[in-house]
């Protein structure tokens, strides 16, 4: 079975792409998604979160919500804002946010090598989540978020989109938040023969960015199998996903605020967690320059924290900076040892910068916020080449892919 494969996608026509597109289902609350698409009838929240056309104290796993997504998505196909492609295509997509530009392939990934390890993961995954996408798929029997894949270097892969992504685009979207999306269609079967002999030749693909997504495909794929679906392969043994050249693609900070200082003083907890950093105190707002520094935020005043360099360890895990932050304060300083359950610690995505972080602690919401360095695409690499997994929250991926662009219809 191939890496990657073209496929027929279900599209928003040139004139309402635009209408249609939105941001990832799970970067916005209901309410959020709601009100972004007020007065949006095409909006593709109706379909990615559809709870917003149903009363506000619905469950958003009700059976109802998956419903209502056939519902809306069958509308939208019978208006003709979404058509199906006639021939399987590969498809260049450009995320711009401001000077920042990446360029990958849409494509879709195997099953069988994301279940044999050769799509990489990083990360764990919650059952719950993964059964919300598998209702979801199986509800529209199709995938409508796709999953950010990185691939490593390939100087063949980085030509062949560099000449598929220079002519006139089949859409072109500005979203409210100023991100630019680029759909070309990729349909000469020259060039589908040259892409998909370019991806057979890398040893693996790496998940950036939909854990759930990729899992819940591979556990539908699953089910059909052992219902007798599927025999020959199928479109359900692939899934969705874009894959951007490892160096392109951009990883922000995701930074940790904590509720309470576990019963210390500010004087005491500083000086508790010098025993592992160089505490020193700024005149303004602390963004690390290098791995190994964390700015720490308390009522009024920053500071920069430098590990002590005889901290570093080999281990791909245990020497981020997201680890060494757990693993010499919050687990042994403040308490927090379970980043996924427990309630004193919440996560703020770097996109929304560091007076996101002083309003939190200020506003009393929050006793101390810490900032962190980005991980690397190389430390991600690297961690799922050990077949590890990261701490929960290690990375924020900017910008963010738009779902209803592209989605792939299981046949």
């Amino acid at each position: 079975m191939p890496l990657i494969q073209p496929f027929r996608a279900l599209r928003p026509i040139a004139a309402r792409a635009a209408d249609v597109a939105a941001p990832p289902y799970d970067v916005l609350s209901t309410d959020e998604a709601r009100a972004r698409a007020a007065g949006k009838p095409w909006s593709f929240l109706h379909i990615s979160k559809p709870e917003i056309d149903l009363p506000p104290a619905t469950d958003p796993y009700a059976p109802a919500v998956y419903a209502k997504a056939v519902d809306n998505l069958n509308k939208m196909l019978a208006a003709g804002i979404l058509q199906r492609d006639s021939q399987p295509s590969y498809y260049a997509y450009r995320l711009e946010m401001g000077s920042h530009s990446q360029t990958g392939f849409v494509a879709a990934a195997s099953v069988a090598a994301y279940d044999a390890g050769r799509i990489k993961k990083h990360e764990f995954t919650r059952p719950d989540k993964e059964d919300d996408r598998v209702r979801q798929i199986e509800a529209l029997n199709a995938q409508t978020g796709p999953v950010l894949l990185a691939y490593p270097a390939s100087a063949a892969a980085d030509a062949l989109l560099a000449k598929v992504s220079g002519g006139e685009p089949a859409a072109r979207v500005t979203a409210d938040d100023g991100i630019r999306h680029t759909i070309w269609v990729v349909s000469d079967a020259a060039l589908i023969a040259e892409i998909s002999a370019a991806f057979e030749a890398m040893p693996a693909l790496y998940i950036a960015d939909g854990h759930h997504r990729s899992a819940a495909a591979s556990r539908v794929a699953a089910a059909k199998r052992a219902t007798g679906q599927s025999g020959a392969e199928q479109s359900s043994d692939y899934f969705l996903s874009v894959i951007f050249p490892h160096h392109q693609m951009k990883i922000m900070d995701y930074n940790r605020v904590v509720r309470d200082l576990n019963g210390l003083s500010a004087d005491e907890f500083l000086a508790k967690i010098a025993k592992a950093y160089a505490v020193t105190p700024a005149d303004g707002q602390v963004k690390p320059a290098c791995p190994g520094e964390v700015g720490l935020y308390l009522p009024g005043r920053w500071y920069r924290l430098s590990i002590d360099p005889q901290l570093f360890v080999s281990d791909p895990v245990a020497r981020l900076d997201v680890s060494l932050l757990s693993d010499h304060v919050l687990g042994p300083v403040l308490g927090i040892t379970d980043l996924r359950r427990d309630k004193r610690i919440d996560f703020v995505g770097g996109i929304r910068g560091l007076g996101e972080l002083e309003r939190r602690v200020d506003s009393g919401a929050m006793a101390a916020a810490f900032a962190m360095h980005p991980t690397s695409l190389k430390d991600l690499m690297a961690v799922a080449d050990a077949g590890q997994v990261m701490p929960p929250k290690s990375t924020w991926f900017e910008p963010k892919l738009a779902d209803g662009l592209v989605s792939h219809v299981l046949d």
